[in-house]
């Protein structure tokens, strides 16, 4: 190996550590949303997949007749639907970022 190639090798090594931190960046700063129940649980989450809001509505909670089990469901619901958009919008943001190029188990 020559000193041009430990170069360009050293380059491409510094563009791999550029992207990983605009990934990381990027996956704190894309948030999603999603409402289960007509509103009733809404989920927002970042592109970490860690959960930033967890918002029920209060008549899901306070009327008497109130189904806990139902509720339940609608929050996991709500939560699998954010990861899946949080998913998707990392899809599409690592896309652009790659400028088409087609790898794959990234796209």
């Amino acid at each position: 190996m020559n000193l041009s190639d430990l170069s360009k090798m050293k380059e491409m090594m510094g563009q791999a550590k550029q992207m990983q931190e605009q990934m990381e960046r990027k996956l704190l700063e894309t948030v999603v949303e999603a409402s289960t129940g007509g509103g009733i649980v809404t989920v927002r989450m970042n592109g970490k997949k860690e959960i930033l809001r967890l918002k029920i509505e209060p008549a899901a909670v306070g009327s008497a007749g109130s189904d806990l089990e139902l509720l339940e469901d609608l929050i996991a619901a709500a939560v699998n639907e954010a990861g899946r958009r949080a998913d998707d919008a990392m899809k599409a943001s690592v896309a652009g970022m790659m400028g088409g190029l087609n790898i794959p188990g990234l796209t």
